[in-house]
């Protein structure tokens, strides 16, 4: 399970990367649409080597998947684009405060009602005031 843990430390790490650098390059090139499709470029070729490196017959089952799973690619795109947009206007920490503020909320609704197949972890008080607890700490690393 540490393994899990790191790697996904390594993901939450890249995401203020990311913004960083897509808000720099959309600054840069005075578009961040622009900036975005060029991310989703780059994000898709390396989906791909990935996808032909271990196994591209997944591909021939998406057809047959529940078309609603296929909104997390909009979600993403509405990700990139607003913080792309928002961070230079909004300041990084700000617009990723809120992003990790809506994460705990969408996660903790996600796991209560096991949603998408989810796991099932019900909201408990001592959950919720874990969440909330962590809120507070992202809200505390923005007073400064």
């Amino acid at each position: 399970m540490t393994h899990y843990a790191l790697i996904m430390l390594a993901a939450g790490i890249g995401v203020p990367l990311l913004a960083a650098l897509n808000a720099a390059l959309g600054r840069n090139i005075g578009s961040p649409a622009a900036a975005a499709l060029i991310l989703f470029t780059v994000a898709l070729i390396c989906a791909a080597a990935v996808t032909l490196a271990t196994g591209p017959q997944a591909l021939a089952r998406a057809a047959q998947a529940p078309k609603h799973l296929f909104l997390g690619g909009a979600l993403i795109a509405f990700y990139v684009l607003t913080i792309t947009y928002i961070a230079p206007h909004f300041g990084l920490g700000n617009a990723v405060f809120f992003v990790l503020v809506g994460q705990l909320i969408s996660a903790a609704a996600i796991d209560h009602f096991g949603l998408f197949g989810a796991q099932v972890s019900p909201l408990s008080l001592t959950r919720a005031t874990g969440i909330a607890v962590m809120a507070l700490g992202v809200w505390i690393t923005q007073l400064a």
